[in-house]
C-alpha cells in the first residue's frame, strides 16, 4: 500500500507534518519501537510508530532520523498521548532527511493502525502472488511463449526474491532459478525429502541443512500423460520415490496461508511439465517393450535389428551410425509389512531417474533412456553412440560375438590357453625342483618363485574352461578370465588390489561392496573407465537420498551389461544384467548394484555361501590368527593380507609393514605353523585369500 493511502483512511486519526512530496512511498510493514536505535531490526519500508520515550532533549532527534533514513523506512508516526505535542526539532529532523513526518491522534492506540498496516500489506501480497502465479500459467502454456520450469522459478526470484529448484527424487537439478545449488546439497534436499514424504505427511517440509532453511514441495504427477505414471502407486513410501520435489530456500514458518497455497499452486504448474515429459517418454518406453519382447520370444536377431533402427532415431536423434547398446535391470523389493514387489509404474519411472542421474556429462540423459516392464523388473534399453565401444580385451571377450564368429573364437582360446597351462605347469614343476624354490630380487632379499608359475597355471587353466557359447540368439563369452600368465591379470586378483577382472583383494574391506569391479579392468584396457554405465558410479550417485526414501522396509537392486554391438548381443546382454542384479541382490543394504565384471570373478561366488560354510570356513583359517594376535599383539592377520597383496615378495611387503625381512619371515612361519598352511602353495594361498575376502 502507499502511503498517500493510509494518511487517506478513516479512523487511522493520523495527519501529515511533512514530507508531502513523499507520500507515493509504498508501505511494506509496520514497528513500533523507542530504542535510540532501532536499525538493526528495520529491513526497509516499514511504517515506524514512537512514543518519543527516547527523547530526552532536541540533540536526540538527529541521529534518531538520520538512522531510520538510512534503514529506507517509508515514514515516522508519532504518538502525541506522551508530549502532547510533536518536537520542532523532530520536525525540522524529518524534513532535512525527506522522511514523512506523521502524528497519530490520542484516540487512536499504536495497535489499530498496527493492526491495519498488517492486513492491507498480507492482502496486497496475496494479490502479488496471484499475479505472479498467473503469469507462471502463460509462461507454462506449450508452444514458443511457454518457458517451462526455469521461467517458472526465474519468476519466483525476481517478483518474490525466492531462490527454488526443481529436483528429482534422486537429486537430480531438472529447473533452477539460476542461483547455483551444489550436487550433495541436491542430493541431501532429495534425501530429506523422501525420508518425509514416505511417511504420507502433508508438506511443505521445513528442512534445516547447515545454517540454511528449506520448504520442501512435493510435485504431485497429474496422471494426464501416457505412461506408467496413469498408475501410479497409491502407498505414499512409493509415490515419493516417482515423484518430483520443489526446494525453496526459505522458512515457511514465516510465510502467510496465501503464500503456502499459491506455492502449492506452482508445484501444480510444475506437474504439468512432468506430465508432459512422461507424455513423451511414452514413446520410448513402447519401443523398450517391444525390443525386450521380441529378445525374450527369441526372436531371429533380423527383425530385433529392424526394430532397433526404429528405436535409434527416437533415443538418439541426429541420425548417423546404429548406436551400441547396453541394457540395466532393476528390482524394487519391500519386507514391511509384508514382503512385496515395488509397483511397476514407480521403479519405470525411478529406473529412468537413476541412469539419468549417473549420466556421464556426454549429454546422455533420461530422454535417452528407454525403460520396460517384464515380471518384477524393470528393462533400460540404454543406446550409446557408436563411437564409444569398447575395443576387444582379454577379460570378457567381444561382448557382443556373431553366432558365425563364436565357435571360431572358442576354439582358438581353449587352444591358446591349453599351451598357456602346458607351459606354466612345466615352469611350476621346476619351480618345485631343488634350489629352485626361491630366487633373488633386486634387492639381494628372495620372493618365493613358484608362486607366479603356479598363477600362470591357474589362469591359463582357467582361460581353457572360460569361453561359452550359448544358443545363436545370442551367442556371448562372459569369461573375466582368459587372459594367463602370472602377472596378476589373470583373473586371480592381487590381495588388497583389484585384478584386471575387477576382483577385490584382501586388503580391501572385509564385505565390503565390490560394485566397482570393472574399474580395473576398464582402466588396463583403455587407461580410464571407457564408455557406457558402471554399476558402482551409478549405486553412488544416488545412494543417499534413495536409501532416506527407502528406509529400513524397502531396496534398490540393480545391474548393468558390458556394452553390445549389435541385436545379436542383446539377449546375452539381458541375461548378464539380471545376473549381475542378484549378484547385487544378495549383498546387504539398501542400495546395491553390480556389473558384468563381476560376473568372471570369485565375487559372483561369494554372496552365495551359506553364512554356516562362511564362518566355519574363515574360522578355521583365521581364528588362530587373532587369538594368537590378542594374547601377543603379533599383527599376523595384517601381515597375511599384506603379504599376499606383495604376491609372496619379502622386500615389499617388508617395506610396506615397515618390519626388517627376518621379522617377516618370523611372522609368516609363525602363520604357517599356527594353520599347517604352507604360504608357498597356490591352494593354500588361496584359501587364505578367500578366508579373508569372506571374514
Amino acid at each position: 500500500m502507499r502511503l498517500r493511502a493510509l494518511l487517506e483512511t478513516e479512523g487511522l486519526g493520523l495527519r501529515l507534518l511533512g514530507g508531502e512530496a513523499e507520500l507515493d512511498r509504498p508501505v511494506r510493514g509496520v514497528m513500533t519501537t523507542d530504542l535510540r536505535d532501532p536499525s538493526r531490526y528495520l529491513s526497509g519500508g516499514e511504517l515506524v510508530l514512537t512514543g518519543l520515550v527516547w527523547h530526552r532533549g532536541g540533540a536526540d532527534s538527529e541521529p534518531f532520523v538520520r538512522l531510520l533514513a538510512a534503514a529506507g523506512v517509508a515514514a515516522l508516526a508519532v504518538g502525541e498521548a506522551e508530549m502532547h505535542t510533536v518536537p520542532d526539532d523532530l520536525v525540522a529532523a524529518c524534513t532535512r532527511h525527506r522522511l514523512p513526518l506523521l502524528a497519530v491522534d490520542t484516540a487512536v492506540s499504536f495497535a489499530t493502525v498496527t493492526e491495519y498496516v498488517v492486513r492491507q500489506v498480507s492482502g496486497e501480497r496475496a494479490g502479488d502472488l496471484a499475479a505472479v502465479v498467473d503469469r507462471h500459467r502463460r509462461l507454462m502454456t506449450p508452444g514458443p511463449a511457454g518457458g517451462g520450469p526455469d521461467a517458472v522459478l526465474d519468476l519466483l526470484g525476481s517478483d518474490l526474491d525466492l531462490r527454488a529448484w526443481v529436483l528429482s527424487p534422486t537429486g537430480r537439478r531438472i529447473a533452477g532459478s539460476g542461483a547455483p545449488l551444489a550436487e550433495d546439497r541436491a542430493a541431501e534436499l532429495a534425501a530429506a525429502h523422501l525420508a518425509v514424504a514416505r511417511t504420507g505427511r502433508r508438506g511443505p517440509y521445513r528442512v534445516v541443512l547447515g545454517s540454511t532453511v528449506y520448504a520442501l514441495f512435493a510435485v504431485h504427477a497429474l496422471g494426464r500423460g501416457a505412461g506408467p505414471v496413469e498408475h501410479m502407486a497409491r502407498e505414499p513410501r512409493e509415490t515419493a520415490l516417482a515423484e518430483w520435489l520443489l526446494a525453496v530456500e526459505a522458512d515457511p514458518g514465516d510465510w502467510p496461508t496465501e503464500r503456502v497455497d499459491l506455492l502449492q499452486g506452482v508445484t501444480q504448474l510444475i506437474a504439468v511439465e512432468r506430465d508432459r515429459r512422461d507424455a513423451a517418454r511414452a514413446v520410448r518406453r513402447r519401443l523398450a517393450q517391444e525390443v525386450l519382447e521380441l529378445v525374450q520370444a527369441g526372436a531371429a536377431p533380423a527383425e530385433i535389428a529392424a526394430r532397433l533402427r526404429v528405436a535409434a532415431p527416437v533415443l538418439l536423434p541426429g541420425g548417423g551410425p546404429a548406436p551400441n547398446w547396453q541394457i540395466a535391470v532393476a528390482a524394487l523389493e519391500w519386507s514391511r509389512p509384508r514382503p512385496a514387489q515395488g509397483g511397476a509404474a514407480v521403479l519405470t519411472s525411478l529406473l529412468e531417474e537413476v541412469l539419468a542421474t549417473a549420466g556421464h556429462p556426454d549429454g546422455r540423459a533420461s530422454d535417452r533412456i528407454a525403460v520396460a516392464y517384464a515380471g518384477d523388473e524393470a528393462v533400460a534399453l540404454v543406446p550409446l553412440p557408436p563411437g564409444n565401444a569398447d575395443p576387444p580385451h582379454d577379460d570378457g571377450g567381444d561382448p557382443a560375438l556373431r553366432p558365425g564368429d563364436a565357435a571360431d573364437v572358442s576354439r582358438t582360446a581353449v587352444a591358446a590357453a591349453a599351451r598357456d597351462a602346458a607351459g606354466a605347469r612345466s615352469a611350476a614343476d621346476a619351480a618345485r625342483a631343488p634350489g629352485a624354490g626361491d630366487t633373488a630380487d633386486a634387492s639381494g632379499e628372495t620372493s618365493t618363485g613358484g608362486a607366479a608359475a603356479a598363477r600362470g597355471a591357474a589362469g591359463a587353466s582357467g582361460a581353457a574352461g572360460a569361453v561359452r557359447v550359448r544358443g545363436s540368439g545370442g551367442a556371448r563369452d562372459v569369461s573375466g578370465a582368459a587372459s594367463t600368465g602370472g602377472g596378476g591379470t589373470d583373473g586371480s586378483a592381487r590381495a588388497g588390489g583389484t585384478g584386471a577382472d575387477g576382483a577385490a583383494g584382501p586388503g580391501a574391506e572385509a564385505g565390503q561392496d565390490t560394485g566397482g569391479a570393472g574399474r580395473a579392468g576398464a582402466d588396463a584396457r583403455a587407461g580410464g573407465r571407457g564408455p557406457g554405465l558402471f554399476a558402482d558410479e551409478i549405486a553412488a550417485a544416488v545412494r543417499e537420498p534413495l536409501a532416506a526414501g527407502l528406509g529400513g522396509d524397502g531396496r534398490l537392486t540393480l545391474g548393468v551389461s558390458a556394452v553390445v554391438h549389435s541385436a545379436e548381443g542383446l539377449r546375452g546382454a539381458l541375461e548378464e544384467a539380471r545376473h549381475a542384479r542378484r549378484v547385487a541382490a544378495a549383498r546387504q543394504g539398501p542400495v546395491r548394484a553390480a556389473g558384468h565384471h563381476e560376473l568372471a570373478s570369485h565375487v559372483l561366488l561369494l554372496p552365495f555361501v551359506p553364512d554356516d560354510v562362511r564362518r566355519a570356513f574363515t574360522a578355521r583359517l583365521l581364528d588362530p590368527l587373532r587369538d594368537y594376535d590378542t594374547r601377543h599383539r603379533a599383527e599376523l592377520v595384517p601381515t597375511l593380507e599384506a603379504f599376499l597383496a606383495c604376491d609372496g615378495s619379502w622386500t615389499r611387503c617388508a617395506s610396506r609393514l615397515h618390519v626388517h625381512v627376518n621379522t617377516l619371515r618370523y611372522r609368516i612361519g609363525r602363520i604357517e605353523q599356527l594353520t599347517g598352511r604352507d604360504l608357498a602353495r597356490l591352494e593354500d594361498k588361496l584359501d587364505f585369500f578367500l578366508a579373508l575376502r569372506m571374514s
